[in-house]
């Protein structure tokens, strides 16, 4: 048995006023997403527990069959593991965003939580000078992809509140800045990441060119090294990751995924959309599963670009979802889960907690074929609903069935 999951991040949505009432996945072309949709067990899924932020950490560990309030720790520990970062017991992680601060009527501004999604390239050039200025005393800076970087605070501390910069864009961040015990190094660091950024040779090329500037890191994310058990401990299984963000990378670390790399996987609108379906595909050939992650549908949310997250979906169904239909025709018995971790809001331009639809299909199965489309109304009117998304990974291995609770 072949075991497939395909994660759109963030695909879903609220209804807009602008698609006349309608979500993007209401509007978007999606044949491949829609067939499985009306071939296999669809509905929806609560991917995000009560009580947790609307995180991809959080989201993508209930998709893993990780329980976040059994395992959750933090976003920050999964991607040292993904930058190869070990964190000892009393060592603190932190997801050190390069951002664009705005000075607005009196106040310091948001502007960009990605510097204008600054270059992998130039991110590394920043941070090794950021890591030589500011690093020392247990304080660590690492490159990861883009905007996304890392801090790691050795023996540090971690119960100070933090918010990520995406949930605040256009607003005033004043009242956004780390509090807390602890909290005081990590403004300093901010502050002082300022100073350091303010005449960087990077954002002097990239002012030359147009380009937004990295004025500032933004620490947030935190937390200690998680435990978890690996999916081969759990289900006797080999399996494969494929992702250009550190976040997931890291979570396969932890589940014991192997991880590889597509060339011209990016985390953004130019990813090599098919070349993960195909390097998805052929993973299979040694591996018993296979975890394919798209970045782009919740990039385009975050910018609150609907025509954007609009083609990210229909790029990700063309490219990724069929072209792994496709390439399934090779095995005879083989289980598929398809679903975002999240939804993002193309209004509020953030993740939201509600729950996403999820199709489960199975090769075997004799589900009989309805007319649904692969979208938010369509999953709630099968009245299908899993209160736990974490347990889509028994039914998805196991073929058991115990989850799904219908409403009346």
């Amino acid at each position: 048995m072949k075991y497939v999951i395909l994660q759109g991040d963030g695909m879903a949505d609220y209804p807009l006023e602008s698609l006349g009432g309608k979500t993007p996945l209401e509007v978007a072309a999606t044949p491949h997403m829609d067939w499985l949709a009306s071939h296999g067990v669809f509905g929806l899924a609560h991917t995000i527990p009560e009580g947790f932020p609307p995180g991809s950490d959080v989201g993508n560990m209930s998709i893993l069959g990780y329980d976040p309030a059994l395992y959750h720790t933090g976003r920050a520990p999964l991607e040292a593991a993904s930058v190869g970062v070990s964190l000892a017991p009393a060592d603190i992680a932190f997801r050190c965003n390069l951002v664009t601060l705005s000075e607005q009527n009196d106040g310091v501004v948001m502007e960009d939580f990605t510097a204008g999604h600054i270059s992998s390239k130039e991110a590394v050039e920043i941070i090794g000078d950021l890591n030589e200025e500011l690093g020392g005393d247990g304080v660590e800076f690492h490159p990861g992809v883009s905007y996304r970087n890392l801090m790691v605070w050795r023996g540090g501390k971690e119960e100070m509140r933090t918010t990520p910069p995406h949930d605040i864009t256009d607003q005033e961040t004043g009242a956004y800045l780390p509090a807390g015990d602890g909290a005081e190094l990590l403004v300093h660091l901010q502050r002082r990441s300022q100073e350091l950024l303010a005449t960087h040779p990077v954002n002097r090329r990239r002012e030359q060119k147009g380009e937004r500037r990295a004025t500032s890191i933004w620490l947030w994310g935190q937390g200690r090294a998680p435990a978890l058990p690996t999916l081969k401990e759990r289900f006797g299984i080999e399996g494969a990751v494929i992702s250009a963000v550190d976040i997931i990378n890291g979570l396969g670390v932890y589940a014991g995924l192997e991880r590889i790399k597509v060339p011209g996987a990016t985390g953004f609108f130019d990813t090599n959309y098919k070349g993960k379906g195909e390097y998805g595909v052929a993973a299979l050939e040694e591996k018993d599963l296979v975890f394919i992650h798209v970045e782009a549908p919740d990039e385009a949310g975050h910018m609150g670009d609907v025509e954007k997250k609009i083609k990210a979906i229909e790029d990700f169904d063309e490219k990724v979802v069929g072209t792994v239909l496709q390439g399934m025709e090779r095995w005879q018995d083989w289980r598929l889960l398809l679903l975002p971790d999240h939804p993002t809001s193309i209004a509020l331009k953030t993740h939201v907690g509600d729950p996403v639809p999820f199709v489960l299909y199975d090769s075997h199965a004799s589900v009989q074929a309805g007319r649904s489309g692969y979208n938010e109304s369509d999953a709630k009117r099968t009245g299908i609903v899993v209160k736990k998304a974490c347990t889509l990974i028994d039914a998805l291995i196991g073929g058991t069935k115990p989850w799904i609770e219908t409403s009346p």
